[in-house]
């Protein structure tokens, strides 16, 4: 019996090649779309999978509130993990790391920046890292030692076991290399080439073993019994019992959580990652039942062609039950059909894929996981799209359909038939909206004043003595005649992280405790960054003579008010006074989607690591950078000169939100070419039913023209309707993910009525080829037999 069902399916496909094609094609689409959106979900939820203590891992955070808005940060004070062990029951293991850093590694003339972070010991069993070389319990028994992946220990020692050997950090002292670990992968927090002794650093400033100075990362692996609410319970005012006064309220966010939920609104957990997760599973979800909707469409609208088969299989016998399980037994071979082409359409589209969406993600039909969704996709989308139309052809009456009775179910049939079109065109419109909407948002906040201009400007993460004599280094690069002006600064311009709220004025109001931003640079800085001057003056060129002077931009005159004036005064912890010496108008780091933060420049050029260049316009970037490479090299001999731009950086500030515009308008686009598949072959099947009905009309003198619009009308008026539907959808769901935003966009009504004609158009254009088609027909041909 199957295998005369197998037949029977096979003889149909070739019978209706067109219709197979668009019913295999709609499938096969659909199927690929959803299969690469969940391969992207996965890697998403198998981020950091790969360590094997990760439900017992943590990281520590806090809560700190300024002016009634509660923030929350990763850095803590230097001194509390190794507190955390014997202060709080349920911790197992405690273990602080720096944040990454990129450091210069030479071996005799290679010389490289590789990533990594300073970190203790105890960090290697809780990561429990793969260690190709050396042993996880001793990689640190010496200060000098430090850790390295294999793609850096190959990049040095080639195949040979680098145990033993010495590689010089920042050119200033040798490192022994105790140990070599597998590379992580891409789907982990942790992208570290290197790890060596935090015992390097956190003895350089005394303010590093204060419990109020927060600047260490603690991670903490609980004992497996341990109740992690038990411990955040003992954990929330710890610092607080360290330093009297420090009302900062500490928590543990479980390695789960890092990648998919790390935001954080007014202290709470709010999403993350999570969020586009849910809306891509959404997204495949929806395009499988738009592929499924054509399935049904298709084959319910041809339905009528096999109901004579229907009638003679019920006269010889045939139950309904059997009816309905060789239907949906054709549906689900045409399924699995469907998913053999999807596959090689994964195969050749998985490469842009992973570079749209910046992974390294693969298909492999040997992985259990992977075999087995591709089965239950190929059986599930079957049953769902071969569950209707089997009910819908086994209920025919066999005297009716043989007499040639006109069916009773067929206008119900040709009512769902309009309804799921109607879906399929809403849901399409719908994510053309969202698409347009979602670039219009990054355009908007991208197109804003950032209060400094950022084009012709790169960076470099200094290393070594250049900060020392910073004046010669930029007057060498003025004289290559390519260079506009050059600074030095604690953070880059994007992102400036340090912030405290221990700063008072006059009139200063008690109850409140702004948290204002700090950044050390040199006199040039201003300049450099091309800001703009609002009130008083900018640093003098020696920075000694404005040791005790400071530039604040308006968002902190504001905040003190009467006392934010040139000449104004402010305090460091009550005592150290600090003069106004000019207002920078308000410039954006950190957030773009909000206004300026308080913020204060200190000339302090020492110690800071920041160079940043502006180029004069005009010149060619490519020789600038070569001579501004020259200068660096000459300054700071043995550092290679690796630059950044800074609005390539700024871009890169709008990844998730431009990757989500990116795949929202690919599988906007796919849903489309979907719906339109479904449609040409109901326009298909419909000049087809009325092929008879056209020839009487030629006859009696219609033309061409009345033609196409009497059979394309029908088409169109359902395309209105799944506007009419899509519009007011459409506006609440995007309103309310613009909520999410302070700065937003304002959606205008063009964006409806545009995607509203866009799809009225392209329907019109996918059903009209079949109308002129059959309007151009000889009517002798279709009447003959009459």
């Amino acid at each position: 019996m199957i295998g005369n069902y197998i037949k029977t399916t096979v003889r149909g496909l070739m019978k209706n090649r067109a219709f197979s094609f668009l019913n295999i094609a709609g499938l096969a689409i659909g199927v690929a779309c959803a299969s690469m959106i969940f391969l992207w979900v996965q890697d998403e939820l198998t981020f950091n999978h790969n360590f094997v203590k990760r439900d017992n891992l943590y990281t520590v955070r806090e809560n700190q509130t300024y002016d009634g808005k509660t923030s929350t940060f990763r850095a803590t004070p230097g001194p509390m993990a190794a507190a955390l062990k014997g202060d709080i029951p349920g911790v197992k293991n405690a273990a602080r790391m720096a944040g990454e850093d990129d450091i210069v590694f030479a071996l005799g003339e290679k010389v490289i920046n590789e990533q990594g972070s300073y970190a203790d010991a105890e960090i290697f069993p809780m990561l429990k890292l793969s260690f190709v070389h050396g042993d996880e319990a001793n990689v640190f028994h010496d200060l000098h030692s430090v850790v390295i992946n294999a793609t850096m220990a190959k990049k040095f020692f080639g195949d040979a076991n680098p145990i033993g050997k010495t590689l010089k950090m920042n050119n200033e002292q040798d490192f022994v290399v105790t140990g070599v670990f597998a590379d992580l992968p891409k789907n982990s927090t942790f992208q570290m080439q290197w790890f060596a002794p935090l015992k390097n650093i956190d003895h350089m400033q005394p303010w590093m073993q204060d419990w109020g100075a927060n600047w260490a990362r603690t991670y903490v692996e609980l004992e497996p019994s341990a109740d992690v609410n038990a411990v955040n319970k003992k954990l929330a005012n710890y610092i607080g019992t360290k330093k009297n006064g420090n009302k900062t309220v500490s928590f543990l966010f479980g390695m789960n959580d890092w990648n998919l939920r790390d935001k954080f609104t007014d202290g709470k957990m709010d999403g993350g990652r999570i969020e586009y997760v849910r809306l891509f599973s959404a997204i495949a979800f929806i395009i499988l039942i738009i592929a499924c909707i054509n399935f049904m469409n298709l084959s319910t609208a041809r339905s009528e062609k096999r109901a004579k088969e229907v009638g003679v299989r019920k006269v010889m016998g045939a139950g309904k039950g059997k009816l309905i399980a060789q239907f949906i037994g054709e549906a689900v071979i045409m399924a699995f059909i469907a998913v053999i082409v999807a596959v090689f359409l994964i195969y050749a589209a998985l490469p842009s894929f992973n570079n749209m969406v910046q992974k390294e993600l693969t298909i492999d039909l040997l992985q259990p996981s992977h075999l087995f969704y591709l089965l239950s996709i190929g059986l599930v989308t079957g049953l769902l799209a071969g569950s209707y139309p089997a009910f819908y052809l086994s209920s025919f009456n066999p005297i009716a359909v043989l007499k040639n009775i006109k069916l009773p179910s067929a206008a119900g049939a040709g009512f769902i038939r309009q309804s799921l079109v109607v879906i399929q065109f809403s849901v399409s419109i719908i994510l053309i909206i969202g698409t347009v909407i979602i670039y219009q948002q990054i355009q908007h906040v991208k197109n804003r004043e950032l209060g400094y201009q950022k084009d012709n400007l790169v960076y470099i993460d200094t290393k070594g003595k250049l900060t020392d004599h910073f004046a010669a280094v930029n007057n060498e690069l003025k004289q290559t005649g390519v260079v506009a002006d050059a600074s030095l600064s604690e953070y880059p311009v994007l992102q400036i992280w340090s912030n405290t709220d221990n700063f008072s004025w006059d009139g200063k109001d008690a109850s409140k405790n702004p948290l204002i931003t700090i950044e050390s640079v040199s006199p040039q800085f201003v300049s450099t960054m091309n800001m703009k001057l609002i009130a008083g003056r900018d640093f003098y060129a020696n920075a000694k003579l404005d040791s005790s002077n400071v530039i604040i931009n308006e968002a902190f005159a504001k905040q003190m008010g009467k006392a934010g004036h040139v000449g104004g005064i402010i305090r460091d912890g009550g005592s150290k006074p600090y003069q106004i010496a000019g207002i920078i108008k308000d410039f954006l780091y950190n957030d773009m989607y909000v206004s300026g933060a308080p913020l204060m420049l200190f000339s302090r050029p020492q110690n800071n690591n920041i160079l940043t260049i502006r180029f004069k316009q005009g010149v060619n970037l490519a020789e600038a950078l070569a001579k501004a490479g020259e200068v660096y090299k000459r300054a700071n001999p043995g550092y290679p000169f690796e630059y950044k731009f800074v609005d390539a950086d700024f871009d890169e500030l709008f990844k998730t939100e431009a990757l989500t515009g990116k795949l929202a308008g690919v599988f906007a686009s796919l849903a489309v070419v979907i719906s339109c598949l479904g449609l040409f072959g109901l326009a298909a099947y419909t000049a087809e039913r009325r092929i008879k009905e056209i020839g009487i009309r030629k006859v009696l003198g219609a033309s061409v023209t009345g033609l196409t619009g009497l059979l394309s009308r029908d088409f169109l008026k359902l395309v209105a309707i799944s506007c009419l539907i899509a519009f007011p959808v459409a506006w609440y769901a995007i309103n309310n993910w613009l909520q999410s935003y302070q700065y937003r966009v304002t959606v205008q009504w063009w964006v409806f009525a545009a995607a509203g004609i866009a799809a009225i158009l392209i329907a019109l254009a996918t059903v009209s080829f079949q109308a002129v088609k059959a309007a151009l027909s000889n009517p002798v041909r279709s009447l003959r037999s009459e």
